[in-house]
């Protein structure tokens, strides 16, 4: 799973890293079901930390901000890539013009949660089977794909998160919330474990 956005040191690093933590959530024992979660940037600041911002949401979500690095986007990163979730349709646009048949696995990642809401689980191979995590997921890209042309966005804006850099810590606040609730359905459908309810 392939997290891209402009300069891979705000979004896609916040996305990456909440999912990494919420499938080790769901999974237990740090585990993430075979799937393995990076990100890069379209004008990636390759080797660049993360903004400061950042690392503190994910660590106010209990993720861990440590030791992430800034990548270009690279035509190994798309090629390897079975899902490529992106912060806007500007970057979904530049993934699928890369080539590489990233275009049936290539959405932005709130279209992708749209899409998975209306998928049947019950459809999907069984999560706790030894490749389950795996193949579930494979077949989660295929439906979304198949549903795309019949549950469009309300609006452009809907499949947008919009970019926190240089704004204040309240905005990145935001945008975690945004990326994470965006997040919960999708880990949810990829794990058959629904998110722990949580104390107020």
């Amino acid at each position: 799973m392939l997290h891209v956005s402009t300069g891979n040191v705000c979004r896609s690093p916040l996305t990456e890293r909440l999912t990494r933590h919420a499938l080790a959530e769901r999974l237990g024992g740090g585990r993430s079901g075979g799937i393995l979660v990076e990100s890069a940037g379209t004008w990636g600041h390759e080797g660049a930390p993360m903004e400061d911002h950042a690392a503190e949401v994910l660590l106010e979500h209990g993720a861990d901000p440590e030791g992430f690095r800034g990548r270009e986007l690279l035509d190994e990163h798309v090629i390897r890539a079975d899902l490529v979730l992106t912060a806007t349709r500007d970057h979904r646009a530049q993934v699928v013009s890369m080539g590489h048949s990233a275009g049936l696995r290539t959405f932005t990642l709130k279209e992708f949660t749209r899409l998975v809401r209306a998928i049947d689980a019950a459809t999907l191979p069984d999560a706790r089977s030894a490749e389950g995590v795996v193949e579930r997921a494979q077949a989660l890209v295929q439906a979304a794909a198949a549903l795309r042309g019949w549950l469009l966005a309300p609006s452009p804006e809907a499949d947008e998160i919009h970019d926190p850099y240089g704004a204040p810590i309240p905005y990145f606040r935001s945008v975690g919330d945004e990326i994470s609730k965006a997040l919960d359905p999708v880990v949810t459908a990829l794990t058959g474990v629904p998110a722990p309810s949580r104390r107020t």
